[in-house]
């Protein structure tokens, strides 16, 4: 009997790039790089292990030659059927050991490659799911600042007014759960929860320009009523209380930013918000 035939050169190269792209799906993940670099490394991956396979499997032939005999019509005799079955099963699959173990380098890299998202639900690697949702860069000390990154003073807004701002040193875009709305009120008209009455300064308070209910921008604010209105789904927050949700599907208050002033007079934050942004989830 004929050596089998030995593998082809593009097949364990095929198996080799897919353990590449595997191994880069897992740098990446890793660097934090852009989910389209994730994408192109795990999907080079699947492909070039599928390549792999597709040409290997075009080089599976039959170890003898086959031919064709008429035969006639009726029970196949014994021994023909013998001959039948062992040449049926005898394997063509070339076994080099090179083939072999590249195949076996391809799908363990991709199998560890799929382990490494998995460390984001470890609270050990620092990347638990509840303490992300409900952390924002917001810290004691760290400035309030327009879009243009001017610093606020409390004085700066008039009573009724309204400002959007944003940590200093942070881009906006980056960072869309740090936005805040500052808003004046008469000190006077304020029921704040307990614990959060020292939270304003000169009557201004801070709470998340999100909506707890789809996230989306609450920017709308009737001075007369003290409201806050989302203009998606129209859920309407009470200012003066902690922008407790009055109207509409919004199921929980904007979570407030504690509020104080440096040394020169610029409003600060205290600490993070008192509660997780944005539309409500689970730990709500």
């Amino acid at each position: 009997m004929s050596s089998p035939p030995r593998a082809p050169g593009s097949v364990v190269l095929c198996f080799m790039l897919s353990a590449l792209g595997a191994a880069g799906f897992a740098a990446s993940y890793v660097l934090g790089l852009s989910n389209e670099a994730l994408g192109a490394c795990i999907g080079g991956a699947f492909a070039f292990l599928a390549l792999g396979l597709a040409r290997w499997s075009s080089v599976i032939s039959a170890a003898e030659p086959q031919y064709v005999e008429e035969r006639s019509v009726g029970p196949t005799p014994q021994p023909e059927y013998d001959a039948f079955r062992q040449a049926l099963t005898e394997q063509p699959v070339p076994r080099s050991w090179v083939l072999w173990g590249s195949l076996g380098t391809a799908v363990a890299a991709i199998g560890g490659a799929a382990l490494f998202p998995l460390r984001s639900l470890l609270p050990a690697m620092g990347t638990d799911p509840d303490a992300v949702l409900s952390r924002t860069p917001w810290k004691a000390g760290l400035r309030l600042v327009t879009e243009a990154g001017l610093p606020i003073r409390a004085t700066d807004l008039d009573l009724g007014g309204v400002l959007t701002a944003f940590p200093e040193g942070l881009e906006p875009r980056e960072h869309v759960d740090t936005t805040t709305l500052l808003i004046r009120l008469d000190p006077s008209v304020l029921d704040l929860p307990d614990g959060r009455r020292d939270w304003v300064v000169d009557g201004v308070v801070a709470y998340s320009k999100l909506c707890t209910h789809a996230g989306c921008p609450v920017g709308l604010y009737a001075d007369t009523a003290r409201q806050l209105l989302c203009p998606c789904h129209h859920s309407i927050f009470d200012v003066a209380t902690g922008a407790t949700p009055v109207a509409g599907p919004a199921p929980h208050p904007l979570p407030q930013l504690p509020l104080g002033t440096d040394s020169s007079g610029y409003l600060v934050a205290r600490g993070d918000f008192s509660g997780p942004v944005g539309p409500g989830w689970g730990n709500h």
